[in-house]
């Protein structure tokens, strides 16, 4: 194994190495060992309400299709059809009725079974019904819905185990969708995830949410494929109200922020060796208060990703300058990144393993 993917305690950690951060051949690496072995978020249950309804995805670079079957099933396809890998669906879509290739007009059912195939009647021992599309593994969890590429994923219960009890009596699944905001970030897409891990910055970074949250009262604890930071509310009644902020990260690019009444789920995805994007999907309890706490929240957020923003592209300048040495890491403020990157190295030792 890579020196470097060897895991130490906490008291003694260090964070990765700069080379982890800039690169096309980490990256791709990542995409195999990372993002094509997690489950991964992509869409939410009002898209895909209706048989037909549809949605279009990438996973770690493979094209990706979720369909609502005439049996009212949630299925997962790779987008790619099994004659010369054409599209299925260019975007998303409600109501259809098939799966046509916009290629060359191959047909499958909803449920991913070839239903006809022009002109290929000279073909010898073809047979439209041996042809099906490759299912790929599909959840809905809290009106939320996750694709995972392989069988080897861990199973979707271990990964989510306990948030949704620990979080009541918040219902995540009664919340609606309101509106989705997108930055794209000079920063490569595990900078952005560090940044999140820890509280450590928040006195530095980010005054206006430091009048909101307890410095001294934020905690944060590790579970075997999440870690959840959380801060009792303070000063925030006009904006979220009485409880607590749970910030929780799920390996390896999924946030849910969620406060009464708020969830905000964050997708990081990679644009580049340096690059990436942040999709904040926002989602409210459908209460009196709602209209309310939309407006407030609009602005506030804003001043908060703007700050982050700001600070991560710095950072990954200082990952790039050639004078950074793996820091250690403060055990009281960033277990939550220690966590996360050694998921990371089991990850990356992975890798190296199945390429020697």
């Amino acid at each position: 194994m890579p020196p470097d993917t060897m895991i130490e305690d906490l008291d003694r950690a260090h964070a990765l190495p700069a080379r982890y951060y800039a690169g096309d051949t980490a990256l791709a690496m990542e995409r195999r060992a990372v993002f094509a072995r997690s489950w991964q978020l992509v869409a939410h249950r009002e898209q895909l309400a209706e048989p037909g309804d549809h949605v279009v995805e990438q996973i770690a670079g493979v094209p990706v299709l979720l369909v609502r079957g005439q049996d009212g099933a949630l299925r997962a396809f790779p987008n790619v059809c099994r004659h010369r890998a054409g599209p299925l669906a260019l975007c998303n879509g409600k109501g259809a009725r098939a799966l046509h290739c916009k290629y060359h007009g191959w047909t499958y059912t909803l449920e991913g079974r070839l239903r006809s195939a022009p002109e290929m009647e000279g073909a010898c021992d073809f047979r439209v019904e041996d042809i099906r599309l490759p299912p790929l593994r599909v959840h809905e969890w809290q009106g939320l819905v996750f694709v995972a590429l392989h069988e080897d994923v861990p199973a979707f219960e271990k990964v989510y185990a306990g948030i949704a009890e620990r979080i009541a009596p918040i219902d995540l699944a009664a919340m609606r969708f309101h509106r989705r905001d997108s930055y794209d970030i000079a920063c490569n897409w595990k900078v952005y995830v560090d940044n999140f891990l820890e509280g450590y910055h928040l006195p530095h970074v980010h005054p206006g949410l430091s009048k909101v949250l307890d410095y001294r009262a934020y905690d944060t604890e590790l579970f075997p494929w999440h870690s959840l930071q959380s801060s009792p509310l303070r000063n925030s009644a006009d904006l979220y109200g009485d409880g607590r902020a749970y910030y929780y990260f799920v390996y390896p690019n999924v946030m849910l922020n969620i406060m009464p009444g708020r969830l905000q789920t964050n997708r990081i995805l990679p644009l580049g060796p340096e690059r990436c994007r942040v999709e904040f999907d926002y989602y409210y309890a459908q209460d009196d208060a709602a209209q309310a706490r939309i407006a407030a929240d609009a602005s506030f957020s804003d001043e908060v990703q703007s700050e982050d923003i700001a600070i991560c592209e710095a950072v990954q300048k200082g990952l790039a300058s050639g004078f950074y040495d793996a820091g250690r890491l403060c055990p009281k403020r960033e277990s939550g990144v220690w966590h996360f990157h050694n998921l990371l190295r089991a990850a990356y030792a992975g890798a190296a393993g199945e390429n020697a």
